[in-house]
């Protein structure tokens, strides 16, 4: 008989957590060897532990999961990476992809959906849903880079975790504490992403940053 593949989960909700490890659990094949709420307590059980995969949520108290996935993989670039996220799998899909994760999967989905995307990565495949993986496809296919239809992918990857935690009501200081950046670096940021986004004051920008961050955690 085969040995189980050791599955490791990383989500900042508990029943979520639960849930997800009873499901895998039960399912041939899989054993969830450990469980984490933070990106920064992952790393460093993940690099112990050494498990097959790891299903990890974006969103993330500390360090978001997307850069996560890049420190894992620098790492551990033989750990497969299905990444799990509320937030619309548009603008979020290829980013985990190009950050090296193997599979984007909606959470909405149903559990037979995440453990079929799951043996789908662990046979050396990539999992997306149909309608990311043609645009994905057709975008490789022309080379076209053109804008989507969501403002916020014209934002870089730090740039949308400034707008993530600028939503979850973090001051400057805040965010360049758990970013590692200065408030210098911050201030930068967040004036590109008015820019961008074509906001013209802090209020505004807080006021769309909360919104897309009570959105993304229904």
């Amino acid at each position: 008989m085969s040995k189980s593949k050791q599955i490791y989960l990383v989500d900042d909700h508990p029943l979520m957590r639960k849930g997800l490890a009873m499901t895998l659990d039960n399912e041939v094949g899989f054993d969830v060897c450990g469980q984490a709420e933070s990106a920064e307590e992952a790393l460093n059980e993940i690099l112990d532990l050494k498990p097959d995969a790891a299903v990890i949520d974006i969103s993330l108290p500390g360090m978001n999961g997307i850069e996560l996935v890049k420190n894992l993989l620098h790492q551990m670039p033989e750990l497969k990476i299905l990444i799990v996220s509320r937030h619309d799998e548009e603008l979020y899909a290829e980013r985990a992809i190009r950050a090296g994760a193997k599979g984007y999967l909606m959470k909405l989905e149903a559990v037979d959906v995440l453990v079929a995307a799951l043996r789908q990565i662990l046979n050396g495949g990539i999992y997306l849903s149909d309608k990311i993986g043609n645009k994905l496809l057709m975008k490789m296919a022309t080379g076209n880079s053109a804008k989507s239809d969501n403002p916020l992918d014209l934002l870089s990857d730090r740039e949308l975790e400034v707008f993530e935690l600028t939503g979850k009501g973090m001051s400057t200081k805040e965010i360049g504490k758990k970013l590692h950046i200065s408030v210098k670096t911050v201030e930068s940021h967040r004036a590109n992403i008015k820019d961008k986004l074509q906001i013209s004051s802090a209020n505004e920008l807080m006021r769309h940053a909360v919104r897309w961050v009570e959105e993304g955690s229904r």
